[in-house]
Parts: structure tokens; C-alpha cells; sequence
């Protein structure tokens, strides 16, 4: 059963390792095998600064921390999908779809959502899209994507 919960000082470890998984493979496969990722994916200190400054979430596949999801909201409820990542051995079995829709009920009040992933990303596109987001940018790199 998948479920996604407020995530905790005490899971950063594990989250830093599934993020770094994530985003490193991510790179690998699209980004000519440059590992990498956005700012404090591998760094613990980062995963607890955004759990005290973010609505971070983790995403829990039968009693196991399988990804992570952080939340932005600023006033006017629009909200930005700061990240969201699946470690990727559990990559492609519709883990982040249904974390996706999840954690979109729990924000139901959301005028927007909006969000930025690499332009070499295919992947993340792909599944961006399948979530009901439109690219409608592209600046600096980065595709964004919205959805209302």
C-alpha cells in the first residue's frame, strides 16, 4: 500500500540516498552520463533545511521509504513542485503517478501547480505530461510545466 507522509529529521538520510539514486540515473540515461542533480540532492543538511522550510513528504511503499516530494505554496495558493523522485528500483510501476495524484488531494485547494525539470529530462517530460501538466516555458535550461 502507498502512502505519502510528512517526511522526518530522521528520514534524511535515506531520502538523500534515493534522491541521489534518482536524479543520478536520471542524468546518466539523458544527460550524456554526467551524474547529477538540482542544489542539496545529495546532501542530508538539505533534506532537513526544505522538511522545516517546505511541506516535504515522504513516499512510503509498504513500510518502505521508497521516494520523496517537496511542496512550495506561496499566498495565493500556487503551489510548486519543488521535487519529486522515486528511488529507481522502484521506477515504472506507477509509484510517482499515484504519489502524484496523492499529494495533489492533499493540497485540493490549489489554484496552480507549476513546476521545472531539465530540458534533457525525457523521462520527467513524459511523466509530467501523463500527470496533466503543460510545458508552457522554457528558460535557462529548464522546461516548465503548469497545471490548473
Amino acid at each position: 500500500m502507498l502512502k505519502i507522509e510528512k517526511a522526518q529529521n530522521t528520514d534524511a538520510q535515506r531520502l538523500t540516498e534515493i534522491q541521489k539514486a534518482s536524479f543520478d540515473e536520471e542524468a546518466r540515461q539523458f544527460n550524456h552520463n554526467q551524474p547529477g542533480g538540482p542544489p542539496g540532492y545529495d546532501s542530508e543538511d538539505w533534506q532537513i533545511d526544505m522538511m522545516n522550510h517546505g511541506h516535504y513528504f515522504k513516499i512510503v511503499l509498504d513500510d518502505v521509504i521508497v521516494g520523496g516530494a517537496i511542496i512550495f505554496i506561496d499566498g495565493n495558493q500556487i503551489h510548486n513542485l519543488g521535487r519529486i523522485y522515486i528511488d529507481p528500483q522502484y521506477q515504472n510501476q506507477g509509484i510517482g503517478t499515484q504519489a502524484m495524484q496523492e499529494i495533489e488531494q492533499k493540497f485540493e485547494g490549489a489554484r496552480k501547480w507549476w513546476l521545472d525539470t531539465p530540458c534533457w529530462s525525457l523521462r520527467n517530460h513524459h511523466f509530467y505530461s501523463k500527470c496533466g501538466y503543460t510545458k508552457v516555458n522554457e528558460a535557462d535550461g529548464q522546461f516548465i510545466f503548469e497545471k490548473y
